[in-house]
């Protein structure tokens, strides 16, 4: 920003008081208070925030693929073509990982996340105070900054751990050197955060499609509901089991949601038409997806049909460049059951052919049909289809788990976790399924869920947070398909036969941070 004086000494052509001159507005950025002097300001500052954040994880390029990928890059259950040159997986991958080596994209995160929170705490500071908006347009703006906000900071404390917690705009330097915050206290923010959402937010209580893909109720009660789950787990380790089923089942009960159902013929599923095809062709589902990360074509195209097959099929579809950026390893495709389980069959969660024009079949490693898009694949290579982040089926399984924790199996629980394996296994009778759940002993049937975290969820990207609030590793054999044990995560070795330690729990902090800001002190144990 120029100064007056200079303005003034060049032209001499006006002349202001001293007072004049102390107040006059800044022509090339604006302050804070002066954004906020109308309600189309208050409105723009939350609709940032769809953009910025938590939903920045997942956006991505056809190399790296999306940040919120890092996690099960790290489990070792997935690989990308291109981690010759995306080092971050590599280091993931080999558990060589470290505050420099991966400083660029773990800053990235902190970055994205951060930038988020800022522009939340914006929000949430002026938005009171902006005129012409209504009591009820304030409470649901504040909801949904307050909604980004906690979402942030759940991505920031799972995976780094103690973080600062921000909760003012960056009105002057000295704000950019916050310390760390326990992880307790990071979750109390969440918390409080997220239940002025749930219960002052005056939020819609229908689904994020038929709410103009504006944040609802039952998005903000599920992702309190999972950061409960969470905190029941390591490291906090309290029980909050019962909170946990309680936001599930208000949305389970609210009546908005609803799994997707297969075509049926004759009793036989049309397969084009199973549940999954039917999620994968349509856009942004109004019954099944809780929440979701909004794409347009030519405004902010969707990456992810560029990930829906490996490189060597670049030359049969439309897209300059394809990249098996989410490619599952043999040994995460062995937790499906291939004879009973749909979404382990041909062009339903995964598919290895492309019939070409000409009638040859082309083979290629399992990649994500979920993700294909025929218009994009084929024609445009351009698409504008929604990605899931939090889907009808999350909310089931973690109701199904946190009930049987605080209140043991009983029926149900039981139909919970039934709806999810029963649309899978589409050739066994829903009865017999939820009959054999119903007589679990709880620690049982938890481990029956989170089988079905691992084979439902695979394109949510939750596996390695399962993974580090259970401390537990999936481990699936060849000699028994469909089989998972779950085994102790620190000391057992990954698909790259590297093995976790207790450090690969949280990852580092990007040590361009700790640089720029000292009060973070310390790094992550171990790196």
């Amino acid at each position: 920003m120029k100064k007056i004086s200079v303005i003034l000494a060049l032209t001499g052509l006006v002349c202001f008081s001293c007072e004049d001159f102390l107040d006059e507005v800044p022509k090339n950025q604006l302050s804070a208070e002066q954004n906020f002097t109308l309600p189309a300001h208050a409105y723009n500052a939350v609709n940032s925030l769809y953009r910025n954040g938590a939903p920045q994880l997942f956006d991505g390029g056809v190399y790296f693929g999306a940040e919120a990928i890092i996690g099960n890059y790290m489990s070792g259950f997935f690989d990308n073509e291109y981690k010759g040159q995306e080092v971050h997986v590599q280091h993931a991958q080999q558990l060589t990982l470290n505050g420099n080596n991966l400083n660029g994209f773990l800053g990235g995160i902190w970055d994205d996340l951060y930038r988020g929170i800022s522009r939340a705490n914006n929000a949430i500071k002026y938005i009171p105070t902006t005129p012409d908006l209504t009591d009820a347009e304030r409470n649901k703006l504040l909801a949904e900054a307050k909604f980004f906000r906690a979402y942030a900071y759940f991505y920031l404390v799972r995976m780094f751990g103690e973080v600062p917690v921000v909760t003012e705009p960056y009105e002057s330097p000295t704000d950019l050197y916050a310390a760390r915050n326990s992880i307790k206290e990071v979750y109390n923010l969440i918390e409080e955060d997220l239940k002025f959402a749930v219960n002052e937010g005056g939020l819609a209580e229908t689904s994020m499609a038929n709410n103009g893909s504006r944040i609802t109720k039952g998005a903000a009660a599920t992702l309190l509901a999972d950061v409960y789950l969470t905190m029941s787990g390591y490291p906090l380790r309290e029980d909050r089991y019962a909170d946990a089923a309680a936001m599930a089942e208000s949305v389970i009960n609210s009546g908005a949601y609803s799994l997707t159902q297969h075509d049926r013929a004759g009793g036989n599923v049309v397969l084009e038409n199973s549940a999954y095809n039917k999620l994968r062709k349509g856009d942004a589902s109004a019954n099944e997806y809780v929440l979701y990360h909004e794409y347009a074509v030519g405004i902010s195209d969707n990456a992810y049909p560029q990930w829906s097959y490996p490189v060597s099929m670049a030359q049969h579809v439309a897209y300059a460049l394809t990249n098996g950026a989410y490619q599952p390893v043999r040994a995460f495709l062995l937790g499906y059951d291939s004879a009973k389980d749909l979404r382990a069959q041909e062009k339903q969660y995964f598919h290895t052919t492309l019939t070409l024009g000409d009638g040859k079949v082309v083979t290629f490693e399992p990649s994500p049909y979920m993700w294909h898009d025929d218009n994009a694949i084929f024609e445009t290579a351009s698409s504008g289809k929604d990605v899931v982040m939090y889907s009808y089926s999350d909310v089931l399984l973690i109701a199904a788990e946190a009930k049987a924790r605080s209140q043991g199996v009983s029926a149900v629980t039981a139909d919970y976790l039934a709806q999810v394996r029963g649309r899978a296994y589409w050739k066994e009778d829903m009865a017999q399924i939820r009959n054999g759940l119903a007589s679990l002993s709880t620690e049982a049937f938890v481990e029956e869920v989170w089988k079905e975290r691992y084979r439902e969820l695979v394109f949510e990207f939750s596996l390695w947070f399962d993974m580090i609030r259970t401390r537990k590793y999936p481990e699936t054999s060849a000699s028994k398909p469909g089989e998972i044990t779950f085994v102790e995560l620190v000391g057992h070795a990954n698909n790259w036969n590297k093995v976790f330690e207790e450090k690969h729990l949280l990852f580092p902090i990007p040590e361009a941070e700790r640089q720029r800001n000292p009060s973070l002190g310390a790094q992550n144990p171990g790196y």
